[in-house]
C-alpha cells in the first residue's frame, strides 16, 4: 500500500524529481574536459566552509546505495578516488592497500565511462569523454593537494554537464537495474503495480543520510532490508518474498527521498523522526501545509472552525470528493528504516480533524482582544520546563509532539500522560501561559464524552454561568490575588507564587484561609482605591454563591486543569477591560503573555 502511494506521487510530481536514481548532492571540483578530447583541467575551490554552502555547486547527480569491499562506481560523478585516482590518506602497508585500491576504483570507473560512450556513438561530448580517457598522447588533468579523495568530481566536456545527457540518465538507470537484479535476473508479478517485469533483489536507493532525524548517528536507511535468514520468511533473504519492479522500486524511494526534502511535505521532529505527508490530487496541499508547519496561518485556521459548522449544500452532495491525505511517520534505527505510523484518510475527513483540534484549544487573549491557536509543537514542549524566559530544550516528554500531531490528524483522545505531566509543571514554576492553558483546553474537550467541537466541555473564554465548583475557585484565586496585588505595591512574593499549588490540589483548606486573610486587603483597598475594592469585594460575592456546596477538599487532575482554566479565564476577561488602557500606554500584559515563538526550536 505505502510503496503503490508513493508511486501514484511520483506520477503526479515526474516534473519535481530527479532523474531515476539521481540525488542531489553538492559538486567539489569540476573535470573540464576540451570539446575535443586533447586537454582537460580540474576546477573548482573543494568543500566551501559553512557559511558558504549557499554558493556551493549542487546537481543532480547518478546515486544508488553501494557497499561491500569491492565498491563499484556511479557514472561520471563520483569522488576523487574514483574519478582521478586519489588515495585515501595513509601510512606504510596500510598507505599501499590504499593506493592499490584508489588505482581498482579508478580503473572501473574509467570502464564505466568509457561503456557509456560507447553507447553512444554519435555523441560528440562522449567522442570527447573517449579521447581523453583512452588517447595516449592525452595527459590527465593536474590534480592539485587540496583535493581529497572523498570529494565529489563531476565532468563537463566544454559547457555541457555530461550527467544530465538524456543518454546518460538512461544508461545509468540500466546498470543500476543490472546491479540490484541480483545474480541471476528474475520476473515475475510485481506487488505494487501488478504488472508481470524484471524483479529488484534488493531496493535500489536508501532513504538519505540526515532525511530522518535521530538521537543516534545519522546514516542512510533502508525502507525494506530482509539480509538475514531470520528476518525473511521461510528464512529467505532480499525480496525473494516481496517481489517488487525496477521501476516501481526506483520511483517510490526517488518520490520519498523528494518527499522528506521538501519543507512544504515533511515535518521533523525536535527528538527524532519525521513526518512525510502528500495528498492524492494535490489542491489541498497548500492548505494542509499551512497547519502542520511551525507558523500557524490563522485565516485559514478560522476558515477550518468556521466550517465545523457549514452544512453540504445539495449541489456538494452530487459528487464525491476523491482527494485523499497521507501521512507517514518515520524513524531511524541504525541502517533501517522504522515506519511508525501510516494515514490514508480522506482529505475532508483531516481537515475537519483539524476544524476540531483548533476549535477545541482555541485560548481567548483578553490583551488581544482575539482567539489564539497554539502550533503542535509548541503544545508539547510546554509540557516541559520554564526556566524563567523560555521552556528548557529536552525538557519535555519524548515523542509527544508526534503523539500529539497524530491526534490532531486523526481525531484520537489526547494520550492520557499529557494531563498530569502539564499538571505537575505547572505547580512547579507556576508558569500559566497560553499554550499550556490550550492544552489543558483540548484534553478536557478532546477526551470529553460527547467530543462536541461546537460546544464543547470547557469554552475558549470567560464562562459566567458555569456552577462548577473547581472552574469557580480559580476564578476567585484570581480575584483575591487582584485584590492583594492593588492593596499592596512592591510585593516581594505575590499571592500565586505562595499558595497556588495547595490551593489548585486543595482548594477548600486554602481558600477559606485566603478569604479570610482578604479582608485587610479590602478594608485598605475602600481607603486607597474604593471602586476597585467595591468591584473586587462585589466578584467574589458573586463567585461565593455560585458554590451551592462548598469547595471541595481535593481535586482530580481534570478538576485542577479546570481551576487553572478558570483562573486564566477570570485574569483575561480583567484584560479585555485594561487593553484599552494599554492602547493608550498606561497598561501591559503580564509575563506569562510573553509569546512563544519558533526561535525555541
Amino acid at each position: 500500500m505505502l510503496l503503490q502511494r508513493l508511486n501514484e506521487f511520483a506520477a503526479r510530481a515526474a516534473e519535481e524529481l530527479p532523474a531515476e536514481y539521481y540525488r542531489s548532492k553538492t559538486v567539489h571540483w569540476v573535470l573540464r574536459i576540451a570539446e575535443d578530447g586533447r586537454s582537460a583541467e580540474l576546477q573548482g575551490d573543494g568543500p566551501l566552509p559553512a557559511k558558504q554552502r549557499d554558493q556551493a555547486v549542487v546537481e543532480q547527480v547518478p546515486h544508488v546505495q553501494r557497499s561491500g569491499t569491492k565498491v563499484p562506481p556511479y557514472l561520471l560523478v563520483d569522488t576523487a578516488e574514483f574519478v582521478l585516482g586519489v588515495p585515501r590518506s595513509g601510512e606504510g602497508s596500510a598507505g599501499e592497500k590504499l593506493a592499490v585500491e584508489a588505482e581498482r576504483r579508478h580503473r572501473a570507473w574509467r570502464a564505466l565511462a568509457l561503456a557509456w560512450a560507447g553507447s553512444a556513438p554519435e555523441d560528440g561530448t562522449a567522442s570527447a569523454l573517449r579521447v581523453y580517457l583512452t588517447d595516449p598522447v592525452v595527459r590527465p588533468a593536474a590534480v592539485g593537494p587540496r583535493v581529497e579523495a572523498k570529494d565529489l568530481v563531476a565532468v563537463r566536456v566544454g559547457r555541457r554537464w555530461l550527467h544530465t545527457l538524456p543518454s546518460v540518465q538512461r544508461y545509468w538507470a540500466e546498470e543500476v537495474r543490472r546491479r540490484k537484479g541480483g545474480r541471476t535476473e528474475r520476473s515475475g508479478l510485481c506487488l505494487v503495480c501488478g504488472k508481470r517485469a524484471s524483479l529488484l533483489a534488493t531496493i535500489p536507493e536508501p532513504v538519505k543520510k540526515g532525511a530522518v532525524p535521530t538521537a543516534g548517528g545519522s546514516n542512510e536507511g533502508q525502507l525494506i532490508s530482509i539480509n538475514a535468514a531470520a528476518q525473511g520468511r521461510r528464512g529467505i533473504t532480499q525480496l525473494a518474498n516481496t517481489p517488487i519492479c525496477h521501476s516501481c522500486g526506483g520511483r517510490a524511494m526517488a518520490a520519498l527521498n523528494h518527499l522528506l526534502a521538501s519543507d512544504r511535505h515533511s515535518r521533523r521532529f525536535r527528538e527524532n523522526g519525521v513526518l512525510v505527508w502528500w495528498t492524492r490530487v494535490g489542491s489541498a496541499d497548500d492548505d494542509l501545509r499551512a497547519v502542520v508547519q511551525d507558523e500557524l496561518d490563522e485565516t485559514l485556521v478560522g476558515r477550518m472552525v468556521d466550517s465545523l459548522n457549514d452544512r453540504p449544500t445539495p449541489l456538494a452532495t452530487r459528487g464525491v470528493d476523491t482527494d485523499v491525505f497521507y501521512g507517514l511517520t518515520l524513524g531511524l534505527n541504525n541502517a533501517r528504516v522504522v515506519v511508525r505510523d501510516w494515514i490514508d484518510v480522506p482529505v475532508r475527513e483531516v481537515t475537519t480533524h483539524l476544524g476540531r483540534w483548533f476549535a477545541q484549544h482555541g485560548v481567548f487573549d483578553g490583551w488581544e482582544g482575539r482567539v489564539r491557536w497554539v502550533p503542535v509543537w509548541l503544545m508539547a514542549l510546554s509540557c516541559g520546563r520554564w526556566n524563567g524566559d523560555r521552556y528548557a530544550k529536552d525538557s519535555a516528554p519524548r515523542d509527544l509532539e508526534h503523539a500529539l500531531l497524530r491526534s490532531a490528524l486523526g481525531g484520537s483522545p489526547v494520550p492520557a500522560r499529557v494531563l498530569p505531566t502539564l499538571l505537575q509543571r505547572i505547580q512547579a514554576d507556576q508558569r500559566i501561559d497560553t499554550p499550556r492553558v490550550a492544552l489543558l483546553r483540548l484534553v478536557l474537550n478532546r477526551n470529553h464524552h460527547e467530543r462536541n467541537a461546537v460546544d464543547p466541555a470547557m469554552p475558549e473564554r470567560l464562562d459566567e454561568t458555569s456552577d462548577d465548583p473547581a472552574y469557580t475557585a480559580g476564578r476567585m484565586f484570581f480575584v483575591l490575588e487582584e485584590t492583594q496585588r492593588l492593596a499592596l505595591h512592591n510585593l516581594n512574593t505575590s499571592l500565586r507564587d505562595k499558595h497556588f499549588r495547595t490551593a489548585m490540589i486543595a482548594p477548600r483548606t486554602t481558600m477559606t484561609q485566603l478569604a479570610a486573610n482578604s479582608v485587610a486587603h479590602f478594608r485598605r483597598l475602600s481607603r486607597d482605591n474604593p471602586a476597585a475594592g467595591t468591584a473586587l469585594l462585589n466578584r467574589l460575592s458573586e463567585l461565593q454563591a455560585r458554590l451551592t456546596n462548598t469547595l471541595p477538599q481535593h481535586l482530580t487532575p481534570e478538576g485542577q486543569a479546570r481551576f487553572v482554566l478558570g483562573y486564566f479565564h477570570q485574569r483575561h476577561s480583567s484584560g479585555q477591560a485594561a487593553r484599552k488602557q494599554r492602547e493608550t500606554g498606561k497598561a501591559s500584559p503580564p509575563d506569562d503573555e510573553a509569546t512563544v515563538t519558533a526561535a525555541q526550536a
